[in-house]
């Protein structure tokens, strides 16, 4: 039962909510640098948005960009106190079920977290938190699901040690921060940032991404 996925999930959104309410209520009707089709509203609306549909049983095409567009439309005009009050008002329902569903789907859930916390904090010119459990959990689940998929291995070498992802002989070595890697694999990264990592042999920004929607940035998101 994946626990420190439900605890490590309820720290992100404690503290992605003291960052919303500390921030320029006039910050999160601009572009999101991160997600150029949404507003930094829109972002945080999508955060809110999955845990009621996972709460309330709304999961039919649950990860599409159709489910998600979905949670976006349904709050565009919803003021952002009122999306922190119903986050909060299904965080207990939504933590239970974290500690409840299978590791896997846990941890998807707490990469997709992290990924849009770091959004909303490159939006809000906020602190990056790269040392979280979150952080730590997710870029567990992308070791794993790498393998899961059967893509390619690659040996990754972080501030936690290596670890070879993928199927086969790795033919690919690279060494990042995790933090950089999960950023890197959600498509936050642009070809020259990538290419700042330790590679061997050479860079391949495309290499690294962790599912076909995900697309190579084409400027440096410089966070």
């Amino acid at each position: 039962m994946p626990e420190p996925h439900a605890r490590a999930y309820a720290a992100l959104r404690e503290r992605t909510i003291v960052l919303v309410r500390d921030s320029d209520p006039a910050r999160f009707d601009t572009q999101a640098p991160a997600t150029p089709e949404w507003r930094t509203r829109d972002v945080l609306a999508h955060m809110v948005g999955v845990t009621d549909d996972v709460v309330n049983g709304r999961l039919e095409g649950v990860a599409t960009d159709e489910w998600t567009q979905k949670q976006v439309d349904a709050r565009l005009d919803t003021p952002v106190d009122e999306m922190l009050e119903e986050w909060m008002a299904t965080s207990e329902a939504f933590d239970e079920l974290l500690t409840a569903v299978p590791e896997e789907i846990a941890g998807q859930a707490l990469f997709d977290a992290v990924t849009h916390e770091h959004d909303l904090r490159n939006a809000l010119d906020a602190p990056r938190v790269p040392d979280s459990d979150a952080v730590a959990l997710a870029w567990e689940w992308i070791v794993g699901t790498r393998t899961r998929a059967g893509l390619p291995a690659i040996r990754f070498v972080t501030e936690a040690g290596e670890v070879v992802a993928g199927t086969g002989d790795p033919k690919v070595s690279v060494e990042a921060s995790r933090f950089e890697l999960l950023r890197a694999v959600s498509g936050r990264r642009s070809p020259a940032e990538v290419a700042a990592y330790g590679w061997d042999p050479a860079p391949d920004a495309a290499l690294l991404l962790a599912a076909p929607f995900f697309t190579v940035r084409d400027e440096p998101l410089n966070e």
